[in-house]
């Protein structure tokens, strides 16, 4: 049996089109302005100063990328915030979804106050001298520990894990197992977490970028540059660059001119080395994430 194709109207051809062109466009907005950073970084400073740089590089120099590479701290910063990022990511998502597969449960006393104290925090905190008073009496100031922990856990990731937790999980799946023996810890372990693949990629994806990002923690609470995360060491780095611009010993001159050169150009550098690694893991995890945000954000 042969299927006859549906013609579509006109009305539905200009709608196509319509979208098509709209997407292209935003498209080009967003991914525009990385182009941008990805050229102008190999770029000569003179020609993006006089605008010459808009689709094509100019002047191909390699040297800000010499000079940031060669500076052996980035090195050292990558490791740390490795580090930091796996075990914070481990930490943080183990956190959340047992509070939120604690949270979906009808059979936890007190369970929508809990939330609602969960909730407030989101909107007032104790503040940022109450906080440091708190970590500093727990010998946590200067440690990698601290830059594990703080921030690891939020109240929005654990509402949508637990909304997924809520809608994805029907409570007769839950009675049948407990019929058989289960407890909730092994339902937790052996059936939940089974099936719950997409939001622990989203919430894995969500704590790890944040993670990866991380810097405002640092500056607080570590003073010891080598635990110094990616982040602070490029923002040295950016510093350093800056300041090379302020010799004045006329026998310098001409290195002087290269280094100007090259701070022109180094914070696209720090932009593509912070983002890189990022870029390359965000597709592996894009149909989760996709599927994840939509299946926990059904309702609230």
């Amino acid at each position: 049996m042969e299927t006859k194709k549906i013609k579509a109207g006109r009305e539905d051809r200009i709608f196509n089109i319509t979208v098509t062109v709209i997407s292209l466009v935003v498209l080009v907005i967003v991914l525009y302005p990385l182009y941008f950073v990805i050229i102008a970084s190999i770029s000569s400073p003179e020609d993006i100063s006089l605008g010459k740089v808009r689709f094509l590089p100019s002047g191909i120099n390699f040297a800000a990328y010499k000079f940031v590479l060669e500076e052996w701290k980035i090195w050292r910063g990558y490791l740390n915030t490795i580090f930091y990022t796996f075990f914070g990511t481990l930490l943080g998502t183990s956190v959340t979804l047992m509070a939120a597969f604690a949270l979906s449960r009808k059979d936890l006393f007190g369970r929508n106050v809990i939330t609602k104290l969960f909730v407030f925090t989101m909107f007032f905190s104790g503040g940022l001298i109450p906080t440091y008073m708190v970590v500093s009496s727990l010998h946590m100031v200067n440690t990698r520990t601290v830059l594990v922990v703080m921030g690891t856990v939020t109240v929005y990731n654990m509402i949508i894990a637990r909304t997924f937790f809520q809608n994805s999980l029907p409570e007769e799946l839950f009675e049948a197992a407990e019929l058989d023996g289960c407890g909730v810890g092994k339902f937790f372990f052996k059936i939940a977490l089974p099936c719950s693949k997409a939001i622990i990629a989203v919430i894995a994806l969500y704590v790890g970028v944040s993670q990866w990002n991380s810097y405002f923690t640092a500056m607080i609470y570590v003073t010891d540059q080598k635990i110094y995360p990616l982040q602070l060491v490029l923002r040295d780095i950016l510093i350093l660059g800056q300041q090379l611009t302020q010799i004045t010993d006329p026998a310098e001159i001409e290195a002087l001119v290269e280094r100007q050169k090259v701070a022109q150009i180094i914070k696209y550098v720090v932009i593509i080395v912070s983002s890189l690694p990022v870029i390359c893991v965000y597709p592996f995890l894009q149909k989760y994430f996709v599927k994840g945000v939509m299946i926990g954000s059904v309702k609230g």
